[in-house]
């Protein structure tokens, strides 16, 4: 399995002066996928799978966007004004695009072409976290993990019917969002381009926000995700 995690930073390039933003918008969901690298490091740890995860905020680009789309640069996210991504210039989108967003989708490229040159089968697991509420809305969001997917349905199939017969878990099913190819970048682009077996995972932020539950949440994900990926791929 390749993991990787297009928010699991919150960093901004210095030049940014932090978008206009304080350190505390930073360091909310709106800056940042609140839990995903601990459970990233700690499902990469188990399953023995490379990592690769990017370590600046998606309010300076959001790599699971087209760089070509305008969410790729929110001017608002959940209702907060972003002023550093107001009025956005093309050299300052395409600076953040060439030093940021390239080089976080060529190291995935890089990885991907290595195993294909060594014919090695690979699975890549797209990992996110999301909100209990949504705050526009005014919704409770009742799954504590969901399972998102486009045209490419193999693991999450699988994985899907363990999070609910074996976990008991309330699965979201392409919730709280839906993957596509208008608005989505990594399932659609490394994985269902390349014919790799994809899936994304989203886990509710609350659940994830402390090491013990990362560890928990790991420890949970790992053999399901072990045997699904198994199956697609005819492994052992």
């Amino acid at each position: 399995m390749l993991l990787i995690a297009d928010h699991a930073g919150n960093l901004v390039p210095r030049s940014l002066r932090q978008l206009g933003l304080p350190q505390s918008e930073l360091d909310r969901h709106i800056g940042i996928d609140i839990g995903v690298l601990g459970v990233c490091r700690a499902l990469s740890e188990i399953l023995r799978a490379t990592l690769i995860h990017q370590r600046y905020s998606r309010l300076v680009i959001d790599c699971n966007r087209h760089p070509q789309d305008d969410s790729a640069f929110a001017a608002v996210s959940d209702q907060t004004p972003v002023p550093g991504n107001e009025g956005l210039t093309v050299t300052d989108a395409a600076r953040r695009i060439t030093e940021i967003f390239m080089p976080y989708h060529a190291a995935i490229n890089r990885e991907l072409d290595r195993r294909a040159s060594a014919k090695r089968l690979t699975a890549l697991i797209a990992m996110h976290s999301f909100t209990p509420h949504h705050n526009v809305l005014k919704a409770a969001r009742p799954w504590p993990v969901a399972v998102l997917f486009n045209r490419d349905t193999r693991i999450a199939d699988l994985l899907i019917r363990g999070l609910r017969d074996e976990a008991g878990l309330n699965v979201g099913v392409n919730e709280p969002y839906k993957v596509d190819d208008e608005s989505d970048y990594a399932v659609p682009v490394h994985g269902e381009q390349r014919g790799v077996p994809v899936v994304e995972i989203e886990i509710r932020q609350d659940l994830i926000a402390t090491v013990e539950g990362q560890k928990k949440w790991a420890a949970l994900l790992a053999p399901l995700l072990h045997r699904s990926v198994d199956e697609v791929l005819g492994g052992p």
